[in-house]
């Protein structure tokens, strides 16, 4: 059974501990400084991996690890954290899912009864204009676009599969646990991390509720948080992994699942698109387009993704998405039936060339913590599962090499205070295989796809590219189109664009964006400290720069409603920036798209955010 629940104290965490016993920690207490009393010092748990993040990728690496265990007779203690008050709760995801790393990790996954029923039976690209459509033959299409052998799925509800069947392997999972902070040991290397302290009022008092963090020490430790993890982005400047790497460029990605009419239903219709609303002239800059799947027994799931590297502060991709479906074509796959779930997800759009370097000093990135989507398939779940997969692959005899005497597992949580712990080592070997795989071979072929639409010319330009470099070199074409620019640096200035008037939502097949939230499940104590901080060198910038020069797009991109300015002082004429945190559905593109970046993102409170059950 999955831990649903959070710590409430060392009594609570004792009745599931598997290996070891928990120590006092000796490492020094940062979050002190919110508080007026002394701490009482974290407890500790010990373990061979850490893994921080019940995804696909930290889920088949923990999953691989305990079949390696199990395979060669020496076993190993893993523990995966998640954020989420339950694993898949914050998993979004289009999703037409290929099998191919998961016919590696469970062969026999059609008979284990994994959540995978709806194979893909028709596939559709068109081109939209306002009020038609153009199809795209097939022949027209580049390969990465055949979904033939796929299946539309819940991502979350997979998720959730997959972690019973770790928790079968023996693997620990604690979700409704936030990583809060990276450990690092004496020598510089990664030792771990803690989960945050719950309890902790928005004034910095303590509450009756208090709880102290737990610090959770591996002797490797994989970060597999998703895009734009708030531990994987420390590690990332800590370790500068992406020296000599393109700057990453993000898509943010909005979806509604619908119940329709079961006579409305065609199982297996995948359909994508480009064109209006995004794309309404041919040099159009705004990367971006849609999706809409038929999955059993009669549920339509339909979203938009819109490229982070936009320059229009005024577009707002909530307002284009619902906008989008009242094409006639969309409209009518939606009729008569209701939205019952809402959520947005950041998704890494830079390709291979934007991966940073994977490993560090006692630990790796994994899955969407480094961005191994393909963004022509407009698939990333099975890439992320096997780095997962070749991150274990490579740690398990690293941590085995002295035999089960040597782990943690084995010997128990002294074995940290020998040398056969191996503690603070590099296990190269991961980025080695990976850069050798087939996950590597996928990305190589769309290298160029992405960038080549900041080409003079934009979505003609790119098109254009695109279908050169899928259809006839493959990616080996002898060049390479580098992108050096974050996506905020994209943002052009308000006076060169005039505000879009949307139309208004009609409460049937659009709604406003509060409502809509509802459906995300989204929930946070309010009475915590904002988990949403402004940088504080960069105090200045939201009151100075982005409503002065950029009309404040972070009221606009944000698909929450989380940040907005009040209305001009008198006198002054001055606004101020509003951040109502409690309304963050955990897509993070507030920390990619304000100006200058100036929001850190950090994690709240273990359980709170969006609640998804069916995304």
């Amino acid at each position: 059974m999955l831990a649903r629940s959070r710590f409430t104290g060392v009594s609570s965490i004792l009745g599931r501990v598997q290996n070891g016993k928990i120590l006092k920690s000796s490492v020094s207490v940062k979050n002190a400084r919110f508080l007026s009393t002394e701490l009482e010092p974290r407890e500790k748990m010990v373990y061979d991996v850490v893994t921080v993040g019940a995804g696909p990728a930290g889920l088949s690496a923990a999953i691989r690890l305990k079949q390696l265990a199990q395979k060669n007779g020496t076993d190993i203690s893993v523990c995966v954290i998640d954020k989420g008050a339950e694993v898949g709760a914050h998993i979004l995801s289009g999703n037409v899912f290929e099998t191919r790393a998961l016919d590696e990790l469970f062969p026999d996954w059609k008979e284990l009864d994994a959540p995978i029923e709806t194979a893909a039976t028709e596939d559709h690209f068109m081109l939209l204009t306002k009020e038609n459509h153009i199809e795209i033959p097939h022949a027209l299409l580049p390969h990465q676009l055949d979904n033939h052998g796929n299946y539309i799925i819940s991502l979350s509800k997979f998720t959730r599969w997959l972690a019973e069947k770790a928790e079968e392997l023996g693997v620990e999972i604690y979700a409704g646990f936030s990583a809060d902070e990276v450990l690092y040991r004496e020598d510089g290397s990664v030792g771990g991390v803690a989960t945050k302290d719950v309890g902790i009022a928005k004034d910095g008092s303590v509450k009756d509720t208090f709880t102290r963090g737990v610090e959770l020490v591996g002797r490797q430790t994989l970060f597999a948080e998703g895009c734009r993890g708030s531990c994987s982005e420390e590690l990332i400047g800590k370790f500068n992994l992406r020296e000599g790497k393109d700057q990453q460029s993000y898509g943010l990605g909005l979806k509604e699942v619908w119940e329709v009419p079961e006579d409305k239903i065609k199982p297996g219709y995948v359909q994508h698109t480009l064109g209006w609303p995004l794309q309404t002239t041919p040099t159009s800059e705004t990367f971006g387009g849609t999706f809409l799947y038929h999955m059993k027994p009669n549920l339509v799931l339909v979203g938009m993704v819109v490229g982070l590297d936009y320059p229009n502060p005024y577009l707002n991709p909530y307002r284009e998405f619902q906008q989008f479906k009242h094409h006639p074509l969309i409209a009518k796959q939606l009729e008569g039936g209701s939205c019952i779930s809402y959520g947005a997800r950041v998704l890494n759009e830079g390709g291979y060339h934007a991966i940073p370097k994977l490993t560090f000093p006692g630990g790796a990135l994994v899955g969407c913590s480094a961005g191994f989507l393909n963004g022509v398939k407009i698939k990333g779940t099975h890439t992320a599962m096997k780095s997962g997969m070749l991150a274990a692959d490579a740690l398990y005899p690293v941590l085995t090499k002295n035999g089960e005497a040597g782990t943690i597992a084995g010997a128990g949580e002294e074995l940290m205070e020998t040398p056969e712990a191996n503690l603070g080592v590099e296990v190269k070997e991961y980025e080695t295989a990976l850069h050798a795989s087939w996950v590597a071979e996928e990305l190589k072929q769309v290298r160029n796809t992405h960038s080549s639409f900041h080409l003079p010319g934009g979505f003609t330009t790119g098109m254009i590219h695109s279908g050169l470099s899928t259809l006839i070199t493959n990616g080996k074409e002898p060049w390479t189109l580098h992108n050096h620019k974050k996506d905020c640096e994209r943002t052009r200035l308000a006076l060169e664009f005039k505000e879009i008037a949307y139309p208004k939502p009609d409460g049937v097949l659009s709604f406003d964006l509060l409502t809509n939230l509802q459906r995300s499940g989204t929930s946070h104590d309010h009475d915590q400290p904002a988990h949403l901080k402004v940088k504080p060198h960069l105090k200045h910038v939201a009151e100075g720069v982005s409503i002065k020069k950029y009309a404040g797009p972070e009221q606009r991109f944000c698909p929450a409603g989380v940040y907005e300015y009040t209305e001009p002082a008198e006198g002054t004429g001055e606004r101020k920036l509003v951040i109502n945190a409690q309304n963050c559905v955990h897509c993070k593109c507030c920390s990619i798209k304000t100006p200058e970046e100036f929001i850190k993102w950090t994690v709240p409170e273990g359980g709170g955010g969006p609640a998804y059950t069916i995304m």
